[in-house]
């Protein structure tokens, strides 16, 4: 039996979307209740009436300030994959590398983002290179902990027949343990698009001179509440649209571990 498709896929994901959209108008409704009940100030709450004119009114500030937010996330996903991969490879492939860097990935990973951002600032100064770097910071571990925990976790099974047929170190890798470990990669780079603009967006507070970060602060400094609130739901827009990305993108990573869906 065909399944019949939508603009959005399948009829379940058509069923998923109408859910997304009645959520979000759900949300709004609510807020504009509590406005309209409580009425507070602006600078408090404002309504979703005032985010959307701030919207309109502040486009091209936030257009500017989100392409800017938007490269740095972009670029450290990329960074920080590429050096989570090549960090979670070489301690598989070398185990005495992993005694030596696995304490260092955890201390990096504890130390608090605030405390690690001005020090990146001071490193590689207000433009870019510092944000790139901080958003790297925040990607790197799901993607290195992850595909490292796949590619220790591959079946004993395998392992004994493929040293039964004398295969070498680097043939176990590629076509053992590097499809067992796909799946991982694939949960962990997930996770870090769902993390990404937080390095960004603090690199951003703590010193810069472009982002919806800088814009965040510049307004509430000003009690512009509408426009912080305006420079959030862009910023949850471009989450959104990256985690939706990478979901699409890594759907065919691994077609022998498919999804099998939710519980709902």
């Amino acid at each position: 039996m065909s399944t019949k498709l939508t603009p959005f896929g399948t009829p379940g994901a058509l069923r998923r979307w109408l859910l997304r959209l009645v959520t979000l108008a759900a949300a709004l409704a609510l807020w504009a209740g509590l406005v309209a009940l409580f009425r507070p100030e602006p600078f408090l709450l404002p309504g979703p009436d005032r985010v959307a004119r701030a919207l309109l009114t502040r486009g091209p500030d936030i257009a500017a300030a989100t392409g800017v937010t938007a490269l740095e996330i972009l670029l450290g996903l990329a960074c920080g994959l590429v050096i989570g991969v090549a960090t979670a490879v070489a301690m598989a492939l070398v185990p005495w590398s992993a005694r030596l860097l696995q304490p260092a990935i955890v201390v990096i990973q504890t130390l608090p983002v605030f405390a690690i951002a001005p020090v990146l600032v001071l490193w590689f100064g207000f433009g870019l290179a510092s944000k790139i770097v901080m958003a790297t910071l925040v990607i790197f571990f799901p993607v290195a902990a992850s595909l490292y925990d796949g590619l220790t976790r591959t079946d004993p099974g395998l392992l004994d027949l493929a040293h039964l047929h004398r295969a070498s170190r680097w043939q176990t890798f590629r076509f053992l343990r590097w499809p067992a470990a796909r799946p991982a990669l694939v949960s962990g780079l997930r996770m870090a698009a769902t993390v990404a603009p937080i390095g960004a967006v603090i690199g951003e507070w703590v010193g810069a001179s472009a982002g919806l970060g800088l814009l965040m602060m510049h307004a509430n400094a000003r009690m512009q509440t509408d426009v912080v609130f305006a420079a959030l739901a862009v910023l949850a827009v471009v989450a959104v649209t990256l985690r939706a990305a990478v979901e699409r993108l890594t759907r065919d990573w691994a077609p022998w571990a498919p999804e099998t869906g939710t519980f709902l």
